[in-house]
């Protein structure tokens, strides 16, 4: 007995020497399982674990493989999943509008531009026949005393005839007769002589210098003596 006892005793001690039994300690078993996923793969034979900051459960079915592609997604990539790209027609739209209103203000622009050149334009040659004419006016005061006086004729008065057309052309125009209303604007009263019943307004009795004109403008007054309405009695 004693012998058949050490007998069997010797060969398992034997054998448990001869088998290397790898025991795993449960710590290492988990975090092995937390590295690559639940240890139950899926239908397509990969891991079912959970992506880094979402709780176990959390719907990522927008997210495409993320242990594949390298790591989470950029903020980019979550705002192209969520709303999509942007319409690039309602960016070329919205490009179209501020063009055309960047080109309408150019185009205001400009046109007050050309108007102001325009109006300048007309300034300057107006001075310009204004600085030339108005000592003529002097010359065509002459004429009219001497016509007056019934000196104009022969070939003087061809000159004086031409020399009105002239300056006629170039914009230079006479006003003044006897009869019109008195004008403050256009007129310049040298003396009053009285009333006048045929008269109902202050009128221009007698044109002492006509008035002359470029245009618009009042190059001299004309100078005038003038009536009033005769006063109603009573």
């Amino acid at each position: 007995m004693t012998s058949s006892d050490g007998s069997f005793g010797d060969a398992a001690g034997e054998m448990a020497n001869e088998t290397e039994v790898e025991v795993t300690p449960q710590g290492d078993a988990s975090a092995s399982a937390g590295a690559t996923g639940s240890g139950t793969p899926d239908s397509t034979g990969t891991g079912s674990g959970t992506a880094p900051g979402h709780a176990p459960g959390e719907d990522i079915s927008g997210v495409d493989n993320w242990v594949e592609e390298g790591g989470p997604l950029e903020p980019q990539d979550v705002a192209d999943v969520e709303g999509g790209a942007a319409d690039p027609l309602t960016a070329a739209e919205t490009a179209l509008a501020e063009r055309t209103v960047d080109l309408q203000r150019l185009q205001a622009e400009f046109l007050n531009y050309k108007r102001r050149v325009d109006r300048d334009r007309d300034l300057i040659a107006e001075n310009a026949t204004y600085k030339v004419l108005s000592p003529i006016i002097e010359v065509l005061d002459t004429i009219d005393r001497a016509r007056e006086h019934g000196e104009v004729d022969g070939g003087f008065k061809s000159v004086a005839d031409q020399l009105e057309r002239i300056v006629a052309g170039l914009g230079l125009t006479k006003f003044g007769a006897p009869g019109d209303a008195f004008d403050p604007t256009v007129h310049e009263a040298l003396s009053h002589i009285g009333e006048d019943p045929d008269v109902e307004v202050t009128t221009a009795k007698v044109v002492a210098k006509s008035g002359y004109k470029i245009g618009d403008r009042v190059v001299r007054a004309a100078q005038v003596l003038v009536v009033d309405p005769a006063t109603p009695t009573a």
